[in-house]
């Protein structure tokens, strides 16, 4: 009996022991090593700052959102501020509200019904709007003071922004007006806002502020009320002028307000009650929330090599969606490098410090992945066809590639990019409609598109530019028209005439089509047959009388940036008499320097002369911004084309671009 009582402890006191031991055992075991990606162990070695100013998902969300500025545009475009609105705010009350604005405000602000209906319209049914929008002005406010302080412009017109774009900077209305002052693309332009594929400077606070600021000011100078500014900012000033004039030359805004389109007729009165629910908000109740963020905790930096809002977030810890709220005029989310212009990234100071500190080992990350990105297939090499063993040899070592489908893609683009057909793809891909799915991985099988690159043999050049030497055959060399090619380039490709190429194709004029084979080569047996290069040098001209950079341009195919960049000109002036090097790496006819009759250039071989353009004029258009649409055009090319004596511009008339 004894000894069945101790059997029992004692298996509990043994396994408890083996159980302590393993858990040791398992304590003590190495941990597997984790391994750190490139991304990391960049991060890793960055300087860090101690200032921790993050902005809130919600934050973000707020300031993305879209909902106020769709709600809002359209009361405005709808609202009858002729239709009484059961609110209470006493009519004696808002008289001396409205009077104590006036008293501090170059706006006439005066009482009447339908000022009081939309602002009971506003507090009634947007209360909660203004509570947020109030929180979003925080950060926008102070940069919109500073522009029209500069322009002596009246601080009241930030409430404009509201009424604009419910302080969206990515706002787009249905006729394109895009950004916190909806401009148009013309009017922006006009206005000096740079648009383009990578940047819309429309949706930038600060520039698109600075343009608003001074098209208000030459408005004023037009109207002399600011009133008027307003609804010239929303309709154009011809409308406006034109509404003066149907009212018998009444000049104040409520009084013409009927001859105004539908949409400016409530656009000054929302003006106006969205400065009064401002001034007044705490006496309705409203709470404005709180921006986490304001404009002077950010700061900019300028950017030195191409880089995604992706790359950034990834690199600093910062949300892409906070990037797009502090840089919303890159349209791609990507903030481009040009050689000739800067670009500038907006970010919170903490972020900044980081990015400053770390900027050597960011931009060495970029320029690695930059690399590791996939080029695109040269479709024009050389390929020296020394015997066809070595050929097959060369053929028979290539590796089949494949490629990831991207957004966009379809399987003609794809094919034209490894110069391969579309029926091969299929086949190699086992696909039977034309359709591709985004994402998939495609093979290109490299034997057959290296035998169908070189079906079609390319030519071999030497460090001189002279023609080696091929396999003594009677079969002649080819080449394949490329997209942009003419008989110029090709012959000066191959370094041989546009005659021969004319000759040995049969060719009766200088049009070439895409996609055709072209004899290239003599084909020569021995190297004594082989001529040597033409002599090549850069082609002089002396500036005559009369002459400007546009024609000079013109008059020898090439453009204003060539020319520019060939004399290491800094703008558009030249000196009579001087020289200037018209034409690069050219065959040398008679000398090096150039008149109109003794150069010929380099699309006369195959461009047939440009046809008579025509264009017709937009609101906003003036000379100077027609003529930037057409390089080389010059302002007093139009007056001349057109006879034009004056700056006589009138939308809808049909100007004449020759050439």
């Amino acid at each position: 009996m004894n000894i069945k009582n101790l059997i029992l402890p004692f298996f509990l006191l043994v396994s408890f022991s083996l159980f302590s031991q393993e858990t040791v055992e398992k304590t003590n075991a190495p941990k597997p090593e984790i391994k750190l990606t490139y991304l990391d162990s960049i991060k890793k070695t960055f300087v860090k700052d101690d200032l921790a100013a993050c902005v809130d998902s919600l934050w973000l969300k707020e300031l993305t959102n879209l909902d106020i500025y769709n709600n809002l545009t359209e009361d405005i475009q709808t609202i009858n501020i002729d239709e009484k609105v059961d609110y209470e705010l006493p009519t004696e009350l808002l008289k001396a509200r409205l009077q104590a604005m006036d008293e501090k405000s170059p706006f006439h602000i005066e009482y009447n019904q339908g000022l009081e209906n939309i602002i009971k319209s506003f507090l009634k049914n947007r209360k909660r709007s203004f509570e947020r929008l109030m929180a979003v002005s925080e950060y926008y406010f102070p940069l919109f003071e500073e522009a029209f302080d500069k322009q002596n412009v009246p601080l009241e017109i930030k409430y404009l922004a509201v009424v604009e774009s419910a302080l969206n900077p990515k706002a787009v209305s249905r006729v394109g007006a895009t950004g916190l002052w909806q401009f148009m693309y013309q009017t922006g332009k006009q206005y000096g806002l740079k648009i383009d594929s990578y940047v819309d400077e429309r949706s930038d606070p600060l520039k698109a502020s600075e343009a608003a600021a001074q098209y208000m000011k030459n408005m004023y100078a037009i109207f002399g009320d600011w009133d008027l500014v307003l609804a010239s900012y929303n309709s154009g000033p011809g409308n406006v002028a034109k509404a003066i004039r149907r009212s018998g030359g009444q000049q104040n805004y409520w009084n013409i307000r009927k001859n105004l389109p539908q949409e400016t007729q409530g656009y000054v009165p929302a003006f106006l009650a969205t400065m009064y629910i401002y001034e007044y908000h705490k006496e309705h109740g409203i709470k404005p929330e709180r921006a986490p963020i304001k404009h002077f905790a950010t700061d900019t930096v300028m950017i030195k090599r191409q880089m995604s809002f992706k790359q950034i977030s990834e690199l600093i810890d910062i949300p892409v969606a906070q990037l797009q709220i502090l840089n919303p005029s890159y349209k791609l989310n990507v903030v481009p490098s040009y050689r000739d212009q800067s670009h500038y990234l907006r970010l919170p100071q903490d972020k900044m410090a980081v990015f400053t500190s770390n900027e050597s080992k960011i931009y060495a990350y970029v320029d690695r992945e930059a690399n590791l990105r996939e080029k695109p297939f040269q479709i024009v090499r050389p390929i020296v066809p020394q015997d066809s063993v070595n050929t097959f040899q060369r053929l028979a070592q290539a590796k089949v590639r494949y490629y990831r489908v991207k957004r966009g893609d379809n399987l003609s683009t794809i094919a034209k990019k490894y110069d391969v057909a579309v029926d091969d793809l299929k086949k190699w891909n086992n696909i039977k409609g034309n359709e591709v799915a985004y994402g998939k991985n495609l093979k290109i099988n490299g034997t057959e598109a290296e035998q169908k690159s070189t079906a079609v043999a390319k030519v071999e050049i030497d460090k001189k530019g002279v023609q080696k030497d091929s396999v003594a055959t009677t079969t002649a060399s080819f080449y394949v028209v490329q997209k942009g090619d003419n008989l110029s380039n090709i012959a000066k490709k191959f370094n041989i005439t546009v005659a021969d190429i004319q000759d040995w194709n049969k060719l009766n004029n200088n049009n070439v089509q895409l996609g055709a084979s072209l004899q290239v080569v003599k084909n020569p047996t021995t190297k004594e047959e082989v001529a040597a290069a033409p002599e090549r040098k850069d082609i002089q001209y002396i500036v005559q009388k009369g002459d400007n950079l546009g024609n000079i341009a013109k008059k020898f195919g090439a453009s204003l940036d060539d020319l520019k960049q060939w004399n290491n000109l800094g703008s558009n002036a030249i000196a009579l008499g001087s020289t200037l090097i018209v034409a690069k790496n050219e065959i040398a006819i008679v000398t090096n320097k150039a008149t109109v009759a003794s150069f010929k250039k380099k699309d006369d071989y195959t461009t047939p002369a440009k046809k008579e353009a025509e264009y017709y004029v937009k609101k906003g258009d003036s000379l100077y911004s027609i003529s930037k649409k057409y390089p080389g055009v010059t302002i007093s090319d139009l007056k001349k084309w057109n006879n034009i004596k004056e700056e006589e511009l009138k939308p809808g008339m049909k100007l004449k671009i020759n050439g």
